[in-house]
Parts: structure tokens; sequence; C-alpha cells
């Protein structure tokens, strides 16, 4: 742990890395967390000048949340379910669409230790990163973090969105 964070050294940094680097180039962010559960914005707001690069943050667990809050599609989650590209497309979509931000990024993924199928096993997280004005889709990946424990899912996930956020 970090001398002065509930969080991990690691993410603490990483954090740090985001708002100094966004809050230099001007741009402010939003999320739209599922798996994660809020721990891409609690890292964020860890560090002292985080409210001029946090914008907002949309906790979605919920496929009905997903729905409610960031405007994915009944289809979506009916043809590829919430943990898919096409859903955290429309989720960081959704989080641009009802933010003021420069840049969103979506996580939703099966943190374990059930839940898991064959085609998308414990440890699959999507993520997708929209900017504002970008022509094209979002860009958005699949993981596999391996069926290890639920925080070093949920751990490297939070990492991970992290990253997608450096300018």
């Amino acid at each position: 742990m970090a001398d002065d964070s509930l969080l991990p050294e690691d993410i603490v940094a990483l954090a740090r890395r985001v708002v100094e680097e966004n809050a230099a180039a001007g741009r402010t962010v939003a999320l739209a967390e599922s798996c994660t559960g809020g721990l891409v914005a609690a890292a964020l707001t860890e560090i002292a000048g985080s409210s001029a690069v946090l914008d907002r943050s949309f906790v979605t667990y919920s496929n009905e949340a997903k729905m409610a809050e960031l405007d994915v599609s009944t289809d979506i989650i009916e043809a590829f379910g919430a943990v898919s590209i096409a859903c955290v497309w429309a989720m960081a979509k959704g989080a641009l669409a009802a933010s003021e931000a420069d840049v969103a990024v979506a996580i939703s993924g099966i943190a374990g230790p059930g839940g898991g199928t064959e085609e998308k096993p414990v440890g699959t997280v999507v993520f997708a990163k929209a900017e504002r004005d970008a022509e094209g889709d979002p860009m958005a990946e699949r993981k596999q973090f391996g069926d290890t424990s639920r925080s070093e899912v949920r751990r490297q996930a939070t990492l991970c969105a992290l990253e997608l956020l450096l300018p």
C-alpha cells in the first residue's frame, strides 16, 4: 500500500501520472465501470488535483444500469452480453454523451470466482476508450487476466483502464 493511500502503490503511481498528464493536456475524463466497481475513479480521486481531470464516473454494475445510465441497447446485451466489445463501446460512447469529458474509458468483465463460461472464462475483461469528436469507432480490447483471485482481476483491470486514460 502507498503510505498515505487506501490503494496499492502501483495503482496510485499510475493514477498520479493520469491526473498530471491529462491536466497538462487540458483534458478531462469520464469512466464507465462495471467489474471494477469504481476502483478507477477511486484511484484518480486519491490524487490531489484530480478535480481538474475527472469529470464523472458511472458505476453500472447491472445490465439495467448500463441501459439506463449509458444508453446501452437491449439488443447489444442480448446478442453479445455485458462482457463484450460491443457493450464497452456503447458504454464508452454513453459516458461521453452523458458527460462533458474529452475521453471516456469503459470496463466490463468477469472477476470471478463464478460467472465464467468456456467462451468468456473468469478473468476476461473488455475495455473501450472513446474520444470526443474522434473519427470512427472507439478503441477496444479484450484481455484475459486468468482464473486468479477476484481482487487480482480487478487490480489488473484498474491498471489497464488507467493506462488507457493516459494522453
